[in-house]
């Protein structure tokens, strides 16, 4: 029987620097979340423990969610107006928040790893790069790699996202970067790309567990995980810089992206490292994991 090589580390990646994002509490399912002037009560399944605050601190919320089907499915309740949409920012990337029949609110906080992550990656190549951001959906990578120096192709099947995305870039000061917006399925227009010899140092990709294209395609994470990396090993550059995979179907295991990951830059050289992007709740210090992550770089 084959052994791997060597066992991969697996890593725990939890944002530090934000001040307008706190994980006040957790438990009973539910997630109590400060995100600017503003705290929502949001469903969290894995939250499977009790609860750390009082109950007082929990009805003081300005809002929660109520679930009616589905995973994300329901509406907000009101204690407390709100005046939406409103700002947060996280190292002068700021994002409109907006809460609507869903849990999403327009940007997953977690993912301030990442955007570190491909924020070093850009700055570190000391050369001009380009990116394409694959499910971009409000954008705040892409302006993290923007910021960066980065010239990105932001692609995402939502027109309403991509609107989103590029009001954010506005926010952020970033208005006259070199991003375009692109409303299109991943899959097709990775295709018309490798046809084109377009050619990217850099992908981000940030595939939902499930979704539906503006044509009717419908993607579904593990059934067209392996066709996706494929396309976009068809338009890397010569000389790639970086890789950044999110996974949010956590049931999968993070050796799912870590070795569909490997497969793709087999050959490559560079370095890969995988695990979970976590918030921390500040009440007991559990680890609330929401998505996998596999990087790949080609800095050794």
């Amino acid at each position: 029987m084959t052994k791997p090589s060597r066992l991969p580390e697996l890593r725990l990646l939890t944002p530090a620097e934000w001040q307008d994002y706190e994980l006040l509490d957790s438990g009973n399912g539910e997630t109590l979340e400060r995100l600017g002037p503003y705290t929502l009560i949001r469903p969290e399944p894995q939250a499977v423990w009790p609860r750390g605050l009082p109950e007082s601190a929990w009805k003081s919320a300005d809002a929660f969610m109520v679930t009616t089907s589905g995973e994300h499915g329901g509406y907000w309740q009101f204690r407390h107006p709100i005046k939406q949409p409103w700002v947060i920012n996280y190292k002068g990337l700021k994002s409109e928040i907006r809460l609507s029949k869903s849990r999403h609110i327009g940007i997953f906080p977690e993912q301030a790893s990442q955007w570190d992550w491909i924020d070093g990656q850009i700055r570190s190549a000391k050369r001009p790069l380009k990116v394409i951001n694959l499910f971009g959906y409000t954008g705040m990578a892409t302006a993290a790699a923007a910021r960066a120096g980065a010239q990105v192709t932001h692609v995402d099947a939502s027109k309403h996202a991509v609107s989103w995305a590029s009001h954010n870039m506005e926010l952020s000061g970033l208005g006259n970067a070199p991003v375009r917006w692109l409303i299109e399925d991943a899959r097709k227009y990775l295709k018309r790309e490798a046809k084109r010899k377009s050619f990217y140092d850099g992908i981000i990709l940030d595939p939902p567990k499930f979704g539906r294209g503006p044509s009717g395609m419908v993607w579904s994470y593990l059934d067209n995980i392996s066709e996706l990396l494929a396309l976009c090993r068809k338009v890397l550059s010569k000389t790639p810089r970086f890789i950044c995979l999110t996974s949010y179907a956590i049931q999968a295991s993070v050796l799912v992206p870590h070795q569909a990951l490997q497969d793709l830059v087999k050959g490559m050289g560079g370095n890969i490292s995988s695990g979970e992007l976590v918030t921390i709740d500040k009440s007991q210090g559990k680890l609330l994991s929401h998505s996998l992550y596999s990087h790949w770089s080609s800095e050794e």
